[in-house]
């Protein structure tokens, strides 16, 4: 047997016993250029935190918007699905509905959905002990809430071209792709199962359509005459055919029945083999009117001061204009004061339970919201100046985020919110058994 073999290869023995310590090339090379980098491009400590909760709050924020927004568009989808079934391009009209629609949405739900995104990191934080380890390492609560502070100004700046410029647009765009829809009316194409109204008088439905949209079956038909005279009829199939004038349609019925009920109610029924009705189609468009005539919503902010404040005469009352102008002004600038309100109510749903806080926050926030809509509809009727239906509230609102975030800063989650999230929080516990 061959001894060398088995003999164990050996390495060469590195002759500088502080080789071991020595940092590797790369590590060298990477060390050195952070540190000709300049001052102010080299990442801090404080730089590094704000990036971190920053990155925390965005997922949780995207979550909500995405999500309410979606459900919100799924709602107006269903609302206007029997009128856009009627027109030839309905699903045409369906994405500008969409689209005009989207700014909408998105300027109502983004202060409950920064709200909640906030509420949400603070709580996991605090629940997993990371603000301890902050606090504990010599950051102030004010040293937390200010990449949150920062986030709320950049979405201010982000409400006010959305409220302010964005919207007005967009609401007129709805208003005008929704009545583009309503005129456009029936073209004389039938979906399955779909109700349709040429005018106030006809209703039509099959259930079922052929291909070419040509042939029909179980035909429903209900008409009223102006005389008080009013017909159901019913057939097994029926053919649809466009006359030459384009303004009507030819329906050929057959195989149904006829239940006519004249002005003293009396009925008559009529089985007949086969039945030809003239059918009109849809009626001529109307023009729709000139942005912002008749509208306050569709102003932008610019035309809300130059028309509430002086120039001529205004279409609408200068108060209703007035609180127009400061509700939106009002729904952008309290961005920044939620998180003088999450932080606190984030830190105090760790002793008085998550469901508690979160319910009194939504309270607030409902309350806030709801009161700029009743101002609104109080300087709208006269009985108050816009200035103070719309200023209370929001002075109201902004005074609970300051005192509450001053009260927390020598001691993080014991404030005015915590004991009556405490308190909340006791009367649940003594409710769920119960219920």
């Amino acid at each position: 047997m061959n001894t060398d073999l088995a003999a164990p290869a050996h390495r060469p023995v590195d002759k500088d016993p502080t080789s071991g310590l020595r940092p590797s090339m790369t590590s060298t090379a990477r060390t050195s250029r952070a540190a000709q980098r300049p001052a102010w491009v080299r990442p801090t400590i404080g730089g590094l935190m704000n990036r971190y909760l920053l990155s925390r709050t965005f997922g949780p924020m995207a979550a909500v918007l995405t999500s309410t927004m979606l459900a919100f568009l799924l709602e107006r989808v269903l609302r206007s699905f029997d009128l856009l079934a009627q027109t030839q391009d309905g699903f045409s009209y369906l994405v500008g509905l969409m689209m005009n629609l989207a700014p909408h949405y998105l300027g109502l739900i983004l202060p409950v959905g920064f709200f909640i995104a906030l509420f949400v990191v603070v709580n996991r934080l605090n629940n997993e002990s990371e603000i301890d380890a902050m606090l504990a390492s010599g950051m102030s609560l004010g040293r937390i809430a200010a990449p949150f502070v920062a986030l709320g100004v950049v979405l201010m700046l982000l409400s006010l071209l959305l409220y302010g410029f964005i919207q007005p647009y967009s609401r007129y765009g709805y208003r005008a792709v929704l009545h583009a829809a309503e005129n456009a009316g029936w073209s004389g194409q039938i979906q399955p199962r779909a109700l349709l109204s040429p005018d106030p008088s006809l209703l039509l439905t099959a259930e079922g359509v052929d291909p070419t949209g040509q042939r029909l079956q179980k035909v429903f038909l209900r008409r009223l005459s102006p005389g008080g005279r009013e017909d159901v009829l019913t057939a097994a199939t029926a053919d649809i055919h466009h006359n030459q004038d384009g303004l009507s349609v030819t329906l050929d019925l057959r195989d149904g029945q006829q239940l006519s009920t004249d002005p003293t109610g009396a009925p008559h029924l009529l089985t007949f083999s086969e039945l030809t009705l003239r059918l009109p189609l849809a009626p001529a468009a109307r023009l729709l009117r000139s942005r912002g005539s008749g509208e306050e919503t569709e102003l932008t902010l610019t035309e809300l001061a130059r028309m509430g404040y002086g120039g001529p005469t205004p279409a609408l009352p200068r108060e209703t204009l007035l609180a127009e102008l400061y509700s939106r002004l009002a729904r952008a600038l309290v961005l920044p004061l939620m998180p003088l309100l999450a932080v606190p109510f984030g830190l105090s749903a760790k002793r008085a339970q998550s469901r508690a806080a979160f319910a009194i926050a939504g309270l607030l926030l409902f309350a806030f919201q709801t009161s700029l809509l009743l101002g609104q509809g109080l300087a709208d009727k006269g009985a108050a100046s816009a200035a103070t239906v719309i200023g209370w509230p929001f002075a109201i609102f902004s005074t609970v985020c300051l005192l509450t975030f001053i009260s927390s800063r020598k001691t993080p989650g014991e404030n005015p919110v915590n004991r009556l999230a405490e308190f909340v929080s006791d009367r649940l516990r003594a409710v769920a058994p119960r219920a």
